[in-house]
């Protein structure tokens, strides 16, 4: 996401709060009884949230990362959570953040879109906010199960998981994540939600409009003038790529998606086809 862009949606965010609260409301101390906040109050943009998480930052700006608002709680037995709101630049973004930070070998908890509530860690995602609490005893599942539930319910916003989800077939499907930069290593695709199945990798290309999705479109076939034309959804085309093997683009509605890796153009196609059946 270019610089300029994200600090227009930033700006944006500070005059209009997504859901019920804005991320300054949604990190206090007091939301549950016995805990005070220590220390001043914490707030980072793109431009200096590498002061606070250095290493971490580029890639919450890559999902489009937008204010952080934090703070530190002690109790009166000493113990302490520091408790972290990234407000995101939607829903998509807020829970592509959440995924790429659970620990696969650990259960989920039904919090929001999705989280984890661990001994010295929970997280969850719910409209387009990313919460992350920590601890530094490892005996606070309770403690930190507390805050997550009290500011899940301050947030009025999707707490079901993306809808695109549903969309890719779910035979022999491996994983599912969103990509937020060069899906499929092309500079030409916005962030996309990319699956991968036992035989090729689906994906769906996420622009704000159709005009947007046609433009696209538009890049992905000069890219590749040889490229055949097929019937599918708004448009389409298959084409043998070098790196991604046999491989269909279509455009429906304001999505760019398609089908790589596979044998040749046409069966690509076929795949692409059972794909494009599932989105709206």
């Amino acid at each position: 996401m270019p610089r300029g862009f994200r600090y227009a949606v930033w700006q944006c965010c500070l005059l209009v709060c997504a859901g019920n609260a804005c991320a300054a409301d949604l990190a206090d101390c007091s939301f549950v009884d016995g805990w005070e906040q220590q220390g001043a109050t914490r707030h980072y943009t793109p431009g200096d949230l590498s002061d606070y998480i250095d290493g971490n930052a580029e890639s919450y700006i890559a999902y489009g990362f937008v204010q952080m608002q934090g703070v530190t709680c002690k109790s009166r037995v000493t113990d302490t959570l520091v408790i972290d709101v990234s407000e995101m630049v939607d829903a998509d973004a807020a829970y592509g953040i959440l995924k790429g930070y659970l620990d696969p070998g650990q259960p989920l908890a039904k919090i929001g879109m999705g989280g984890q509530i661990l001994p010295r860690r929970g997280s969850f995602a719910k409209g387009n906010y990313y919460v992350e609490i920590t601890a530094d005893y490892d005996d606070q599942t309770s403690e930190v199960a507390d805050f997550l539930t009290v500011i899940e319910k301050q947030i009025d916003g999707r707490s079901t998981v993306p809808d695109a989800l549903s969309w890719f077939p779910p035979e022999k499907l491996a994983s599912v994540r969103l990509v937020p930069e060069r899906p499929l290593g092309l500079r030409v695709l916005k962030r996309a939600y990319v699956a991968q199945y036992d035989h090729g990798k689906a994906f769906v290309a996420l622009e704000a409009t159709p005009e947007g999705a046609t433009a696209t479109m538009a890049q992905l076939r000069r890219l590749y003038p040889g490229a055949q034309p097929v019937q599918l959804a708004n448009e389409a085309f298959h084409v043998r790529e070098r790196y991604l093997g046999g491989t269909c683009f279509f455009r429906k509605g304001r999505y760019v998606g398609g089908y790589t890796n596979m044998r040749d153009g046409p069966t690509a196609v076929s795949a692409a086809a059972l794909l494009a059946a599932r989105m709206p």
